[in-house]
């Protein structure tokens, strides 16, 4: 699981440093008493966090701190790492969508080789829309899901498309341009064609209607009935996770991705760089789990892949880190297919401080969480809790990254071997140095003492509810003997569910003396500064993210709509959370944060018995009522005042670039270089990993 600045704290978090710069990227925030921070030393104190910007989108950049002081062995390590995460960028655009690749490589074409005039506003429009697909890694919105179009014209793109090198267009043999153009106007302008990348509505056949490319000429049902004969109790691999479902001579059958199989020639190269990888492991344990996961892009075989998760999870002493693979399932509307991504990483000593303290009360966080005694582990088994600085991220991770991950997601290995659990500081740390120009919670917070406490203690509140987020939620609870796992139990609903139970995990904790006797908050307030900001993001700002009309969809928006609708309902007697309007604006206020957390600890322990006795109807039941609609009159004046704001509500990242230093065929160093200009990196990422064919 993983959780995303974008996805938990919207547009971005409202808290700010309580002594910061007064520009982006001139100068470190001070750090507070109660901050706990990277030590940025050796770094540039004055690197530009910005870059472009266009659409709804901000391009920031991040540092690498402390990547000089590694060893060769682990720069050499981190270098294939970082190699192989990039060698599987084709396929996040394949999975996306069946005609991806052949979208990128046309506009890569177009941007690429067109000669004609790029001062028009014609071509400005166009090159947003190049911007977009690559950010998004498709024609779907990274965040909402849903189909965009070029605002330049069908007859402005295929003018500027005749007048660029038309033979690299991805035209099929003896295609002529024009019959090339007329075939792909559908996917291109056509916003009712394969309109919605995650059809999660309720009612509907949920496959049928994703324009993902998990499945082909099959339906729900089909799909539903092919893995009901799939065993998926006790130690069973989580079916189907690394293939597409297609239908055969009349038969359902699956497509491995597999080396040999689909997107053979991109795993290829990513298993070719971790077999370098593996030759300068840290240790022992490091090598085995790099060598595992070649063998399962080989294989293809998900038992192989369980082997492997262990291995890693197990694997706690290295610097040097990555994930890669097909991990999270968010893109599929009945979660069983997951979507490639890769974070590479070294560990990040004074960050891990926090996050480990935390980790290391596992046991007592479950001991004494509010769910039923019947779901809760007897045994928590080793949370590794730490804080990791990327070095890059590709596929589903990037532009739009997380801040906090747990893996693995196996219920049965969490429980008994035990996750790993990363809070992404120099993310967060690039995120933190632009925020504070955003206007954003003068404008949607109720009152000075609020915003004052949100100033003080903001951040920290959110580091400490993503830690327990991602270090104690995911890991905690258990599924009831004889229960299915999620995706044939809770279904479309499932990771919306998930990522509400591990959210009021955080929130149950992060209002507990518990969390100042550990030394890692000086005190409630903290809990309060979280309290407040999760509520109005979960009632009102994250409504900015939505277009007029439109419902939640997306799973994180739903799980906060949910906690945050459900809390205030059931709270309406004692006005526990109370809609205030003043000066004409709209406004939510906790008035009693005790009373509050015991909401959460009710919702909690739901939601944990929804999960563990697989009751979809009641699963249904609450994300229906509270985490989809949307009060119209109060979306339209949210968007009328966050127009005023000038600011973008969703950001991604330019990634660096490792450098060998060669002295013949041996690498002598690693260097890092930090490109500013978002359209140049796409346009490399595309000439140098497109491994992929146009049809997969």
């Amino acid at each position: 699981m993983k959780t995303k600045m974008s996805l938990k704290w919207a547009i971005p978090m409202m808290a700010i440093s309580a002594q910061v710069m007064m520009g982006c990227g001139n100068s470190e925030p001070a750090k507070t008493e109660t901050e706990m921070t990277t030590d940025y030393d050796g770094e540039d104190p004055n690197f530009e966090v910005k870059a472009q910007a266009f659409a709804d989108l901000q391009l920031l950049r991040y540092q690498v701190p402390k990547f000089n002081t590694l060893s060769l062995q682990q720069k050499k390590l981190a270098y294939y790492l970082y190699q192989a995460a990039l060698c599987g960028r084709d396929i996040i655009y394949d999975q996306k969508s069946k005609d991806g690749i052949m979208l990128r490589k046309t506009i890569e074409t177009i941007f690429g080789t067109y000669k004609g005039d790029k001062t028009t506003p014609e071509w400005e429009q166009f090159k947003t829309y190049c911007g977009r697909v690559w950010f998004s890694n498709g024609n779907y919105h990274h965040y909402s899901n849903e189909k965009f179009i070029p605002e330049c014209s069908y007859e402005y793109f295929t003018t500027i498309a005749k007048e660029s090198d038309v033979d690299a267009l991805p035209k099929e043999e003896g295609e002529s341009v024009d019959d090339f153009l007329g075939r792909i106007k559908p996917t291109v302008y056509d916003i009712n064609y394969k309109s919605k990348l995650v059809d999660q509505r309720p009612n509907v056949d949920n496959i049928v209607g994703s324009a993902n490319n998990f499945y082909e000429g099959v339906t729900q049902k089909e799909v539903e009935a092919y893995y009901a004969k799939f065993d998926t109790k006790g130690h069973a691999p989580s079916w189907g996770l690394n293939s597409k479902v297609v239908k055969e001579n009349g038969q359902v059958v699956e497509k491995t991705w597999k080396i040999g199989g689909m997107y053979g020639a991109s795993l290829e190269k990513i298993a070719g760089w971790l077999e370098k990888a593996a030759t300068v492991a840290e240790d022992s344990l490091q090598k085995a789990s790099l060598e595992l996961l070649v063998k399962y892009y080989k294989t293809g075989d998900l038992k192989t892949f369980d082997d492997y998760s262990i291995a890693w999870a197990n694997n706690t002493e290295p610097r040097i880190d990555a994930v890669n693979g097909f991990i999270e399932v968010y893109m599929d509307a009945i979660g069983k297919k997951a979507s490639f991504e890769s974070t590479v990483s070294l560990r990040d000593n004074e960050g891990t401080k926090m996050i480990k303290t935390i980790a290391s009360e596992a046991q007592w966080f479950e001991d004494n969480s509010p769910i039923m005694d019947e779901h809760k582990k007897k045994v928590v088994k080793g949370i590794d809790g730490k804080a990791i600085t990327v070095i890059v991220e590709s596929g589903d991770a990037a532009p739009s990254t997380p801040i906090g991950i747990n893996l693995p997601n196996a219920d049965w290995i969490r429980a008994e071997y035990g996750s790993k659990s990363v809070s992404l500081s120099n993310i967060v740390h690039s995120y933190n140095m632009v925020k504070v120009t955003s206007g954003v919670g003068k404008e949607f917070v109720v009152n000075d003492q609020i915003l004052e406490r949100l100033k003080k203690y903001g951040d920290l509140a959110s580091n400490l509810h993503t830690d327990m987020h991602e270090c104690i939620g995911h890991a905690s609870g258990k599924i009831n003997e004889g229960v299915e796992t999620t995706d044939k139990t809770l279904k479309n609903y499932a990771s919306c569910l998930e990522e509400a139970r591990a959210d009021l995990v955080g929130l149950y904790y992060v209002y507990d003396q518990k969390l100042v006797d550990l030394g890692v908050m000086p005190s409630l307030e903290v809990g309060k500064a979280g309290y407040d900001n999760y509520i109005t993001n979960g009632m009102i700002t994250q409504l900015t993210r939505l277009k007029a009309g439109e419902q939640l969809e997306e799973a994180h928006m739903r799980n906060r709509a949910l906690i945050a609708h459900w809390a205030y309902e059931k709270g309406k007697k004692d006005s526990v959370i109370e809609m205030i309007t003043k000066d004409g604006k709209t406004y939510v206020q906790v008035n009693n944060y005790d009373k509050l957390k015991v909401l959460f600890g009710e919702l909690l322990r739901e939601i944990q018995r929804i999960k563990s006795e697989g009751d979809y109807e009641a699963g249904k039941n609450l994300v229906e009522t509270y985490g989809v609609k949307v009060d119209p009159k109060l979306h339209a004046e949210i968007l009328e005042r966050y127009a005023k704001l000038n600011t973008k509500p969703y950001s991604g990242f330019i990634q660096p670039k490792l450098i060998p230093v060669m002295n013949g065929g041996d690498i002598t160093d690693v260097k890092v270089e930090y490109p500013d200009n978002f359209f140049n990196q796409m346009m490399e990422y595309g000439k140098e990993y497109a491994f992929l064919p146009i049809h997969n």
